[in-house]
């Protein structure tokens, strides 16, 4: 056995069906295009989302809502988050550079601290935003709560 013996396995390969090629083949005529209208003629292209004359499922699907061009989104951060990370690396403050270098937000997250969580430390946190749960927990132990 060599490669030149190599094929296909019966049954494996079928012949191209070559259309407009005389009546003799079974596809002649009209060439599998049916009789008239505009799918038989040459150069017809079908609009995109038409599905032959029924309503289109992007004009039968009613429009809702907006987007709201004024949206602030932030990045939120627990008080539980503060405290593991303050433990951690043994931290007095915490501003958006000491989050950045730890991997806890990206370049330009805007912060929102919230306040799930205890804090069992004195911590000065500077953020873009607080909650008022955060910022009474914040205070409670003595730190400072101060919006950027």
């Amino acid at each position: 056995m060599d490669l030149s013996n190599l094929k296909p396995a019966a049954g494996a390969t079928k012949k191209e069906k070559r259309i407009a090629r005389g009546q003799g083949s079974g596809y002649g005529g009209t060439s599998t295009r049916g009789h008239k209208g505009a799918q038989s003629r040459s150069g017809y292209s079908r609009k995109i989302g038409f599905e032959g004359g029924q309503m289109p499922l992007q004009r039968r699907v009613p429009k809702f809502g907006f987007k709201n061009i004024n949206r602030v989104e932030y990045r939120a951060l627990n008080i539980d988050m503060l405290q593991k990370l303050a433990e951690e690396h043994k931290l007095q403050e915490i501003t958006p550079e000491i989050l950045l270098a730890h991997g806890l937000i990206s370049k330009n997250d805007i912060v929102k601290i919230l306040g799930r969580g205890k804090l069992t430390m004195k911590l000065d946190v500077k953020a873009h935003a607080f909650s008022s749960t955060a910022i009474k927990a914040i205070e409670e132990q003595g730190g400072q709560a101060i919006k950027i």
